[in-house]
C-alpha cells in the first residue's frame, strides 16, 4: 500500500478533504493531511485565496515541505487546487517521490526544474473549469503529461473547480467517484 500526503485547497482543511483522505485510508493506504492554514477554514473561496496571498504562496509551499519532514521519501503527493503547489513542488524536487496526483490545478513543470522521469503523474480536472482552462493550468497539464514518461490527463464533464470535496456546493458525486476510482488504481 502507498503512503500519501494530501494537500488541501484554498478553503482550508475541510471535512470534504478529510473524507477523501479517509476513503484512501479505508482502502489500506497511509494518508497524511497537513493543515497548511493553521486551522483556518474559509467558507468563501475568495477569502481563502486572499489568505493564501496574504501569507504568501511561497510560505504555503514551505509549510508543505516542512509537513513532510521525517516521512519516508517514498511518498505519493496529492494536491487539490492550491494544494497542487506543494504537491507538485515536492514530487519534482524531493528525492524518492513515487507519484503525483494533481487535482484542479497544474503548474508548469519548469517552475520546479522539470519533471523527474521516475515519477508517474496524473492531472485531473473538469473540462470546462474556467480557472483551470483560462489560467493556463490546462496547457501546463498537457505539457507536463506529454513530457512525463508515465503521465495522464483526465478531464471530467463539467465546469466545477473543487468537484471532489463533498463539503462544498461544487461537489459532483459522479466525477468525484470516478476520480476516487482512478486515484485508487494509481496508488496500486
Amino acid at each position: 500500500m502507498a503512503e500519501v500526503v494530501l494537500f488541501h485547497h484554498a478553503h482550508g482543511l475541510t471535512s470534504g478533504v478529510e473524507a477523501f483522505a479517509e476513503r484512501l485510508a479505508e482502502a489500506g493506504h497511509t494518508v497524511h493531511v497537513p493543515d497548511l492554514y493553521d486551522g483556518r477554514i474559509f467558507v468563501d473561496l475568495g477569502a481563502g485565496l486572499d489568505y493564501a496571498q496574504e501569507v504568501g504562496f511561497g510560505t504555503i509551499a514551505e509549510r508543505g515541505r516542512l509537513a513532510v519532514e521525517g516521512l519516508s521519501p517514498e511518498v505519493v503527493y496529492l494536491g487539490f487546487s492550491l494544494g497542487v503547489l506543494p504537491a507538485q513542488m515536492l514530487a519534482q524536487t524531493k528525492p524518492g517521490a513515487v507519484g503525483a496526483l494533481l487535482v484542479s490545478a497544474c503548474v508548469p513543470a519548469s517552475e520546479f526544474g522539470g519533471w523527474p522521469p521516475s515519477v508517474p503523474v496524473q492531472v485531473h480536472a473538469m473540462a470546462d473549469d474556467a480557472s483551470f482552462v483560462d489560467d493556463g493550468d490546462l496547457d501546463a497539464a498537457r505539457a507536463l503529461v506529454a513530457g512525463a514518461p508515465d503521465g495522464g490527463l483526465f478531464l471530467y464533464p463539467g465546469d466545477k473547480h473543487l468537484f471532489a470535496d463533498e463539503s462544498l456546493s461544487s461537489y459532483d458525486e459522479v466525477a468525484a467517484a470516478l476520480l476516487m476510482e482512478r486515484v485508487l488504481a494509481f496508488l496500486k
